[in-house]
């Protein structure tokens, strides 16, 4: 288990109670399973209280969380028959951006979604799931596939942002990103879009763009990343914790302004803790947005959708 930094607390709990029973299994003629327990309960308090009172930053810290499942572990646990296709057919293959055709319940679906990678070498060839323009022009291809066959939209957002890299500049990042953004608009087939970690600035706008937006309970949806924020306002990036108040972007601040549709409840101590009870929660949580969704009309799902965005700011200056 990694720990993160408000839980190391934690750790040392759970550090004493496993080395109890390191020395149990050891021999030695010592039972020490009530003091093992005992700790194991001491810890299951220590971590009910320390994420009952998580902060916008520890929010962050939990969202960018190594352990956290990822887009590959939703489609293997969510999906069937999943056919993965590539390119942008003009470019490149972007593998921060995976995407192809399933089944979700024996439903065939369009999956589309960031792409991190869960060690040193997935992390590199994935770009840590920061889109290059070939990304989202590859997202913009599966869309027009899925309006032409009338298969509904999920998307999957996990980045930091799109890439900021010279090439990726060059070859028109910001268009791209504005393509794919217009894209979600456009489709006539139903959109849902989940963020399961980081919604990172444009790069998760174009594809969350949806008729309904969830977000798992501990991610974290933003223009900017705190870091970025505080080097702009204050000069300091280690002005982080008081950017990440300001930027509200927790689950509970965004579906009180309306930018948001649900918040999909984790199991205690976050995804990274039970990843297949986090992967079945927002299995249930696609299943109920796609059956709001089930018989609209094309032309309802874009008004919907588009309404659906213009309606942000009223709600923003009312809150």
């Amino acid at each position: 288990m990694n720990y993160l930094e408000f839980e190391k607390p934690l750790s040392e709990i759970e550090g004493k109670a496993e080395e109890l029973r390191a020395m149990a299994r050891t021999g030695g003629g010592m039972d020490l399973t009530k003091e093992a327990e005992a700790l194991d309960r001491k810890a299951e308090t220590a971590l009910r209280d320390l994420y009952k009172a998580l902060t916008p930053w520890q929010k962050c810290q939990v969202a960018r969380h190594p352990d956290r499942p990822h887009c590959r572990d939703y489609i293997d646990g969510l999906f069937t028959e999943f056919t993965s296709l590539a390119g942008d057919r003009a470019f490149a293959d972007d593998h921060a951006v995976m995407g192809g055709i399933a089944r979700f319940q024996d439903q065939p679906v369009m999956v589309i979604g960031h792409e991190k990678g869960n060690d040193t070498k997935t992390r590199i060839e994935r770009n840590f799931g920061m889109a290059r323009p070939e990304g989202y022009r590859k997202a913009i291809r599966l869309m027009d596939l899925a309006d032409r066959f009338r298969l509904p939209v999920i998307t999957l957002v996990d980045t930091p942002g799109a890439y900021p890299g010279k090439g990726a500049e060059e070859r028109g990042q910001a268009e791209a990103i504005a393509r794919s953004t217009e894209k979600c608009l456009a489709i006539g087939v139903p959109l849902i879009s989940v963020v399961i970690g980081e919604g990172g600035s444009g790069g998760a706008v174009a594809f969350a763009t949806a008729n309904r937006v969830a977000m798992l309970e501990h991610s974290v949806y933003s223009v900017i990343s705190p870091e970025g924020c505080a080097s702009i306002l204050w000069k300091d990036a280690e002005k982080m914790r008081e950017a990440a108040e300001a930027l509200r972007l927790t689950a509970q601040d965004l579906q009180k302004l309306g930018i948001i549709d649900r918040i999909v409840k984790e199991p205690m101590g976050g995804a990274q803790r039970a990843p297949k009870e986090a992967i079945d929660a927002v299995g249930k949580a696609i299943e109920a947005m796609l059956k709001d969704l089930a018989g609209k009309k094309p032309d309802a799902l874009i008004k919907d959708r588009r309404q659906k965005f213009l309606d942000m700011g009223a709600k923003g200056l009312a809150a």
